[in-house]
């Protein structure tokens, strides 16, 4: 986790909180969980370097970047469009090229 920036994936007027182990508001009235929470789902799912993820919610991208460190691939999906592209910005922004981010659409 330590290798993810998380400022990266907050409000810029948060940032300076981004480290504390507290949930924080980000757009369209989500929230980038605290990072206990987001070690111990990690952690729950037993990862390996062949490991493949789906992630529902890709929210900030934050977990989907930690995800990133440990499976060998991680695609996410979000229901808020604007999310999805906005986390997509952020997982390239801080380089991570084995996960992406993509707004769910109804057919």
């Amino acid at each position: 986790m330590r290798s993810v920036p998380r400022h990266f994936f907050v409000p810029e007027a948060l940032q300076g909180r981004a480290y504390g182990d507290h949930a924080l508001p980000i757009s369209a009235n989500q929230t980038i969980s605290q990072p206990y929470i987001v070690a111990r789902m990690t952690e729950l799912l037993e990862l390996d370097g062949q490991s493949r993820v789906l992630e529902i919610g890709a929210g900030s991208g934050y977990q989907t970047a930690v995800l990133s460190k440990i499976a060998a691939q991680v695609y996410a999906i979000e229901r808020i469009a604007d999310l999805a592209r906005e986390a997509q910005a952020r997982i390239r922004r801080v380089e991570i090229y084995n996960a992406r981010s993509s707004a769910l659409t109804a057919h």
